[in-house]
C-alpha cells in the first residue's frame, strides 16, 4: 500500500516521503481500516511514540497520523461491536502505524460508527480536535453554564470547536488571536475577540475558564485571570504558572467512542462546524504538510476521492 513514512526526527515534515509498506493484518480486537481521509497534526513528529514503541523501541520507518475516517475491512479475533463495510471513524493509538496510509490497523474501541451522511473529510477532522475540545471543557475544566472561558487559538482547529461548545453549554466565550483571526473566531462562537499582538489580554478582567493552546507567556499572563476556583486548562505540556485560588490541569487527549459520538451528532443537526483548512490528495500530501505560510485550519489528506 502507499503510506508517509518517516525516519528522521531531525528532518521534521520535509523528511516525509511517499513510500510503498506492507499492508496491516489485524490483531486481537482489531480492525483494519480502508482510510478515506487522515488528519495530521504537526507537532506528532515532536512526540517520543512516533519514534519508539511502549518499550523504547525504534520503530522507524514510521507512518505518522491518528486521525481517520474510512471503512472497515477486516476484523482481527474477538472484535465486537463493528462490521465489515461500516464506515467509522476515531483516534489511532500513538505508538503504531498511523493513519497516512491507503489503511491502518486499530483497536476497535477506538472507533466510532460515522454517518452516511456526515463526509469522510469531516470524520477526519474531529477525532483530536473533537475530543481535545470535549474534555479539556468537560472533564478537565468542569464547565458550568454561565461560566466564562478564555479560548485561546480560537479561530484554529481545536480553538473553533472549543468556542462552539464553551457557547452552547451556556459559556460567555472569550477567543484570542491575530488581528486576521478577529471574524473568523466570532463566526466560530466567540461573542468577543483579544488581539494579542495588539490587545492588552488583561483587560479582558476575571475568568472562569482558560483554554490554553499557546503556553509560555501567554500562559502565564492568562492564569493571573482566573477567578477564584477557576482552571486553567492547557494541552501544550506541564503548566509554567498556576492560578492563585484555582487549579491547573495539562491532559493529553484519549478516544472515547461516546464522546465522538455525541460530537458527530452536533455535526449532523448543525451545531457543530469542524475547521477545515487546506484538503490534499495522498500523492500531494507531502507538499500539503510543509506549508509556505501559515496554517489556517485543520490540514486533512484525502486518501481516496
Amino acid at each position: 500500500m502507499k503510506a508517509i513514512v518517516v525516519t528522521d526526527q531531525a528532518a521534521g515534515t520535509a523528511g516525509m516521503t511517499l513510500a510503498e509498506r506492507p499492508e496491516p493484518q489485524a490483531a486481537i480486537n482489531d480492525a483494519v481500516v480502508e482510510v478515506h481521509a487522515s488528519g495530521f497534526v504537526p507537532t506528532e513528529l515532536t512526540w517520543p511514540s512516533t519514534w519508539t514503541d511502549r518499550l523504547d523501541r525504534d520503530r522507524t520507518p514510521s507512518i505518522p497520523g491518528h486521525e481517520l475516517a474510512g471503512v472497515v475491512t477486516a476484523l482481527g479475533y474477538g472484535t465486537a461491536g463493528l462490521s465489515v463495510g461500516q464506515r467509522v471513524f476515531g483516534l489511532t493509538d500513538w505508538t503504531r502505524d498511523g493513519t497516512l496510509a491507503e489503511y491502518v490497523a486499530v483497536e476497535a474501541r477506538n472507533l466510532a460508527p460515522l454517518p452516511g451522511d456526515v463526509d469522510f473529510t469531516v470524520g477526519a477532522s474531529l477525532p483530536i480536535s473533537g475530543l481535545t475540545a470535549w474534555q479539556g471543557l468537560f472533564e478537565h475544566g468542569r464547565l458550568r453554564s454561565g461560566q466564562s472561558v478564555l479560548v485561546h487559538g480560537a479561530a484554529g482547529a481545536v480553538g473553533a470547536l472549543v468556542a462552539q461548545l464553551a457557547r452552547e453549554f451556556g459559556a460567555y466565550v472569550i477567543g484570542t488571536g491575530r488581528a486576521a483571526d478577529r471574524q473568523k473566531a466570532l463566526d466560530f462562537g466567540a461573542m468577543e475577540f483579544v488581539d494579542l499582538e495588539n490587545d492588552a489580554l488583561e483587560d479582558v478582567g476575571g475568568v472562569d475558564l482558560v483554554f490554553d493552546v499557546i503556553g509560555g507567556d501567554i500562559q502565564k499572563r492568562s492564569a493571573g485571570l482566573i477567578r477564584a476556583g477557576g482552571t486553567l486548562v492547557t494541552v501544550v505540556g506541564p503548566p509554567e504558572a498556576r492560578p492563585a485560588d484555582g487549579l491547573a490541569v495539562d491532559f493529553v487527549v484519549e478516544s472515547d467512542r461516546v464522546q465522538l459520538g455525541e460530537i458527530v451528532r452536533r455535526v449532523r443537526d448543525g451545531r457543530l462546524r469542524t475547521n477545515i483548512g487546506d484538503v490534499a490528495t495522498l500523492d500531494d500530501a507531502v507538499a500539503a504538510l510543509n506549508p509556505t505560510g501559515r496554517r489556517k485550519g485543520k490540514t486533512i489528506i484525502r486518501v481516496r476521492p
